[in-house]
């Protein structure tokens, strides 16, 4: 049998090349959905309304199918006095805080996916898994989904979960402001909905933030002048309102400055001459194959 010589090695190597040179970045990168409309919807969260009765965890787990578990559960109190953060088998929590300004009261926080305006989690996917829809709503891609996790580092809310215990097919998961059942056809999520002391509105934001100032307006002792979300990372689709500070209850103190403005222009660079592994892989088999038809060459 006659082996490859250094001549046709190459030759196959410029082939292989053309093939690396034809899977560049406008082929292989994504451009995802990332639409900032003035008309986009959010939800306003007044934490000093909120009685903490966990109805719209036990809503928002039906809607999305997640298993609700005994609703005796969810009486239990104690379980909302240590910081909790949603994760695969809850998008959202309640955490209660103890309102050191009124003594014997609680201020009771929902916590789930901020949608924020400017999404950190869309501008750190590589492959376009996330993205940000007209109506205000972050939502993944299961089907454009590497598992890469750069969505759960970029964000400054650590929101994100992944389903570390599934060998096949894990998700990312978080609240997608029930986008596909509710949200995208005109209806209020399932969260809002459920809420018996309506603690939760839903509208679009400008409206949210007309309301929001109106009501720190009209009673200026029992508000916080500070509407959370408003500015944060460049604003967010939930609002809140709270009487005590929000570092207190859990919230991270963070600039007006977008989050994607620090890490965007790194990553565009980096994978601006993205190379699929496929490609360096047949790269590097080709290099074996030569050394060991060149010891063959020596042997015969």
């Amino acid at each position: 049998m006659k082996t490859q010589s250094r001549r046709d090695f190459f030759k196959t190597a410029g082939l292989l090349g053309a093939g690396v040179a034809g899977l560049q970045p406008s082929k292989a990168s994504a451009a995802p959905v990332n639409i900032l409309s003035d008309d986009r919807m959010g939800v306003l969260v007044d934490t000093t309304v909120c009685i903490g009765c966990r109805q719209c965890e036990i809503a928002c787990k039906e809607e999305h199918g997640l298993p609700v578990g005994s609703l005796d559960d969810y009486v239990d109190r104690t379980i909302m006095s240590e910081m909790r953060r949603p994760d695969t088998t809850a998008l959202t929590v309640i955490n209660e805080y103890e309102n050191a300004n009124n003594p014997g009261t609680a201020s009771d926080v929902k916590v789930q996916c901020m949608h924020c305006d400017h999404p950190a989690c869309v501008s750190a996917c590589i492959v376009g898994a996330f993205s940000k829809q007209e109506n205000g709503a972050v939502i993944w891609d299961e089907s454009r989904c590497i598992g890469c996790r750069y969505c759960m580092i970029a964000c400054p809310f650590q929101v994100p979960a992944f389903e570390f215990d599934k060998a096949l097919q894990p998700r990312i998961m978080k609240c997608d402001l029930c986008y596909e059942t509710r949200t995208s056809k005109g209806l209020q999520t399932a969260c809002v909905e459920a809420c018996p002391v309506q603690a939760l509105t839903f509208g679009k934001r400008y409206d949210l933030l007309k309301l929001a100032h109106k009501k720190i307006a009209g009673k200026p002792d029992e508000y916080l002048d500070h509407i959370y979300g408003e500015k944060e990372v460049g604003g967010t689709s939930w609002l809140y309102l709270s009487a005590v500070e929000f570092n207190v209850l859990d919230f991270p103190q963070l600039s007006d400055k977008p989050a994607p403005g620090a890490t965007e222009p790194l990553q565009h660079a980096i994978f601006k001459y993205f190379i699929p592994p496929v490609s360096l892989y047949a790269l590097l088999g080709g290099i074996m194959w030569l050394g060991k038809n060149k010891d063959e060459e020596e042997e015969a």
